[in-house]
């Protein structure tokens, strides 16, 4: 995908679900969908689109070079977590592929910051980043996040967007609200007006 083709998926996108500001990992999961039409979108689809996202995200700095195998990781993270978050909104039992990918994630590295040493400074507390396990802190941060939206309060409001074809998650925290984007929502509203319409004419 040149940088042109990138542009134009992320304009194709649709705005963030409701609960995408508090948990990363919901973004995350919605950084795929399918549209009406046949159409659908990918934003971690090629090296820096996905460079893109975790540097938006403020999981990378932009100066860290991504490769496909990077992307790859990525995008096999993002498809556990929304199997994870599948089976929670329809009361399944969860993939043990997933949530075994979900945890080699999380434990993929140190989560306390490291003592060094140096003449000037002396001891003192750093987090390690190698620009080398740059994505392995990334998909960290996501599993962490995904497993606090799972486990967390406000697992209940996790819910699918209700109108189809659209596969997007959300966090469901306006009342009864169904539909990830206003898109969705108008989309929604006027496909049953058209029935309402369908079954009124017959």
């Amino acid at each position: 995908m040149d940088d042109t083709l990138a542009t134009d998926t992320a304009q194709t996108a649709l705005p963030p679900a409701p609960g995408a500001d508090q948990y990363r990992s919901l973004d995350f999961a919605d950084t795929v969908a399918t549209l009406p039409a046949g159409q659908s979108y990918d934003l971690l689809a090629t090296p820096g689109s996905a460079m893109h996202w975790l540097a938006a995200h403020d999981l990378t700095t932009p100066d860290v070079q991504l490769y496909e195998v990077c992307a790859q990781r990525m995008r096999a993270l993002r498809a556990h977590v929304r199997a994870l978050f599948a089976a929670r909104v329809d009361s399944t039992t969860p993939p043990e592929d997933s949530l075994r990918a979900v945890n080699e994630a999380l434990t993929a590295v140190p989560t306390a910051p490291l003592l060094a040493w140096d003449g000037a400074q002396g001891l003192r507390r750093i987090q390690a980043h190698p620009t080398d396990r740059a994505v392995n802190h990334a998909l960290a941060t996501l599993a962490a996040d995904a497993a606090d939206l799972l486990t967390g309060p406000d697992a209940g409001i996790l819910a699918a967007c209700g109108s189809a074809p659209c596969d997007r998650f959300l966090m469901r925290t306006h009342g009864r609200r169904h539909w990830c984007s206003t898109r969705c929502g108008d989309r929604a509203r006027a496909a049953r007006a058209y029935a309402r319409r369908s079954v009124a004419s017959d």
